[in-house]
């Protein structure tokens, strides 16, 4: 990214965040320049401390040493399907995002199911490969969530990982051999939570075939947490993971209490809780502590569960001349001139035999829309190129407001795609087309970045982005 549009990025992610907290965003304790060049050499001596054992995963943002769990790693891949089975939660931790009061319906992408089969049959439709279900606190509702489960895990075609999120603080043994009746694989714990009580760890050990540990990364709770690594381990805790923390307007005066340092991102979040999560890992690989840890940061969750909701509805509708990125985003190429040059151009990809599914003349014919596969052929027209991209949004209703498509999972429920404008439409010259063709057809973030995307920022629209948070 240019350094140019760097800034005007900056600028955009802090005014937002000025924005969204409003009279009080001048009150809160945002990072400095000097402090944001300490804490990245912070960042990077305990990365460079953990050594050998650290790996990295999907395009640089979960740093982890050991395998991730089965979840995250569907997760990532972008195959996860997140069904919030409630809306209430029995605890009141000081970093929740947001208030947990509500039973509600069962949601996913904000679509709800009601009926269990319903869930089941979306699944099936778009070919989820992992579901998860969360909260509030599942536990709060059991009856429904057993029912969830087993409706999913009954009539799945293809093998799932089911999982599910909880505090614990409602598990009992009779509840923990009915979710593995109910076909649950892993069983994720926020300790934090419960005081970081171990007993229900100890009532999933053995039963439930993956035990994983999730708890946000809290500052001050450093010191016990490395005190207590070794007897996760010997609880039977099959891996650990850590969040951040992040500021929203809901929790906003429980955080500010605790002196934290913000940062600007998409969303706001808290330096202390990812370096907290980085010395925890470096203290794992300085003892030798044999425990998969990993930390998910608020960047990873961000890019990839959002590229992942973006994937799973493009492929329902994209069309066959235009194509789905990285960043999964519907991508459309076309070439833009005077309807009868156009015309001519659209004769000669008939005599050459291109395939016709990719290729279209628009409905105004001012457009000849075309596959990436065609591009060679588009240059040589001498036409203008543009691109434009689009989001297919999954909806539980008609906006009609763009266009859009019905998907019937079964004969008692349907949704809609939708399909948004992402950005304006980009007309490329001479040179960007250059820089495009090299991005697009060798999927080279860098070669793009080095030109095309000092006009129009499109990097984010073809790819997602690497590394771990920038800290401004």
């Amino acid at each position: 990214m240019s350094g140019q549009r760097l800034t005007s990025y900056r600028h955009q992610l802090v005014s937002a965040n000025l924005d969204e907290f409003g009279d009080t965003a001048d009150a809160l304790n945002w990072i400095s320049p000097d402090g944001a060049i300490a804490a990245q050499t912070e960042r990077d001596k305990r990365l460079d401390a953990i050594g050998q054992r650290l790996h990295f995963a999907f395009n640089g943002t979960k740093p982890h040493i050991g395998p991730l769990s089965p979840g995250c790693r569907i997760c990532g891949e972008g195959g996860w399907s997140c069904l919030f089975i409630n809306g209430k939660c029995n605890c009141r931790c000081f970093f929740c995002p947001s208030p947990q009061d509500e039973i509600g319906v069962p949601t996913t992408n904000r679509v709800p199911f009601a009926k269990p089969a319903d869930y089941a049959a979306y699944v099936e439709s778009f070919g989820f490969s992992g579901i998860s279900i969360s909260g509030g606190e599942p536990l709060l509702t059991p009856a429904v969530t057993l029912r969830f489960l087993q409706a999913v895990d009954q009539s799945a075609n293809r093998p799932l990982h089911l999982w599910m999120y909880t505090n614990g603080t409602l598990l009992t043994m009779d509840l923990v051999k009915k979710l593995r009746d109910a076909g649950l694989d892993e069983i994720r714990f926020d300790l934090s939570a419960g005081g970081y009580d171990l007993t229900a760890v100890r009532l999933a050990v053995g039963l439930i075939p993956v035990v994983t540990v999730e708890i946000p990364a809290i500052p001050e709770d450093l010191t016990r947490l490395t005190q207590l690594l070794p007897q996760m381990r010997a609880a039977g805790v099959d891996h650990l993971n850590l969040h951040q923390l992040r500021l929203t307007p809901f929790n906003r005066d429980r955080l500010a209490k605790r002196h934290y340092t913000y940062l600007h991102a998409e969303k706001v979040t808290v330096l202390e809780s990812e370096l907290a999560a980085l010395a925890l890992m470096q203290h794992v690989a300085d003892q030798g502590i044999d425990l998969p840890v990993h930390y998910c940061a608020f960047v990873f969750q961000h890019r990839f569960q959002r590229a992942a909701v973006r994937c799973k509805s493009a492929r329902l509708m994209v069309k066959p001349f235009e194509s789905i990125t990285k960043s999964g985003y519907i991508r459309s190429l076309c070439l833009v001139g005077d309807p009868e040059r156009l015309a001519r151009q659209a004769e000669q990809l008939t005599e050459r035999g291109a395939d016709r599914q990719l290729w279209t003349i628009g409905s105004r014919n001012d457009r000849l829309y075309f596959h990436l596969d065609l591009w060679e052929r588009m240059v040589e027209s001498g036409l203008k190129i543009a691109v434009a991209y689009s989001e297919a949004l999954l909806c539980p209703h008609i906006s009609y407001r763009r266009t859009f498509k019905e998907i019937r999972v079964n004969a008692d429920k349907k949704i809609f795609i939708e399909k948004q404008p992402a950005g304006a439409e980009t007309c490329l010259n001479d040179e960007q087309q250059r820089y495009f063709q090299a991005m697009a057809t060798h999927a080279d973030r860098q070669v793009a970045e080095s030109g095309l995307f000092s006009v129009g920022g499109l990097a984010d629209y073809e790819f997602i982005q690497s590394g771990l948070q920038d800290y401004f």
